[in-house]
């Protein structure tokens, strides 16, 4: 029997993650009996001291908001992925206390994308200018052969996400939010705004919609998805990003690969539908 390892997600809020439901699933269908998954309310002041009292027990963390981009400090190296956007959401940990961070956030929008169905697009539209934009930016890199609409509210943003392109090497064009319902007939739409934002969008949704990837998954399905599922269009969403995020953190922390897809799906639609 293996050693007793620990993981857990940490961020603030983070009573409401489903990441201890995907990765307890996972231990147990690997059959990693002694490993423990737990989540922690720790906020940016908080994270130093938590990282301190580390032993060698631990084996990765996942991070969430706000502290993607506090742990970079704190930690022994960082990926070209992570690096590239500035943000930290996985942290492998070795028993003689190496910290290494990096970002499945965007190989897990890639992957969930792929799943279904869409590996290359001509062109794309963001909708929103936060945080998780610039993940949606670094995973359209990757598979966007033209230019990247985004859609902002203010100056500021727009000035952010060029910056973000021009670091990623995105061709991307900004346009107002006011504008935001020329952006349901791209190739492929990526919904990136907090619960709410989009809902006055679904009745501008096109009879032939193509691809809406939504990032939330709480409450979901969201008024946009509802709408561009009714009309036939292909809808990906939080869950599937959490999931194929979670996917590749399981098999970094525990050096086991592949990490078991579907009973953590499983473990995560059930969390849900216990709500």
């Amino acid at each position: 029997m293996s050693a007793p390892r620990r993981a857990a997600v940490l961020g603030s809020p983070i009573a409401h993650s489903l990441s201890p439901a995907l990765h307890r699933a996972a231990y147990a269908e690997l059959g990693l009996a002694q490993w423990t998954y737990d989540r922690f309310d720790v906020d940016e002041a908080a994270l130093p001291g938590f990282f301190a009292e580390l032993g060698p027990e631990w084996a990765g963390l996942s991070l969430t908001m706000p502290l993607k981009r506090a742990v970079i400090p704190l930690l022994d190296s960082v990926s070209d992925t992570a690096a590239s956007v500035d943000a930290v959401n996985t942290v492998v940990l070795t028993e003689d206390g190496r910290r290494t961070g990096d970002n499945t956030d965007i190989p897990g929008m890639v992957a969930a994308l792929r799943e279904h169905g869409v590996e290359k697009v001509e062109t794309a539209a963001v909708l929103g200018a936060g945080a998780t934009a610039s993940s949606a930016l670094a995973a359209l890199a990757r598979i966007c052969t033209g230019e990247v609409t985004v859609y902002v509210r203010s100056a500021a943003r727009a000035a952010e996400m060029r910056g973000w392109a021009q670091r990623l090497d995105v061709e991307v064009r900004i346009a107002d939010w006011a504008d935001a319902e020329q952006a349901l007939r791209a190739p492929l739409v990526v919904a990136t705004t907090p619960a709410g934002t989009t809902d006055a969008l679904a009745a501008a949704v096109p009879e032939t919609p193509t691809t809406l990837f939504d990032v939330l998954y709480e409450p979901w399905p969201t008024a946009l998805a509802a709408r561009w599922s009714a009309y036939g269009g292909a809808v990906v969403g939080g869950l599937d990003l959490l999931l194929h995020q979670a996917v590749l953190q399981v098999e970094q922390m525990t050096g086991r690969a592949p990490a078991p897809l579907a009973a953590m799906r499983e473990a995560g639609e059930r969390a849900l539908a216990d709500r």
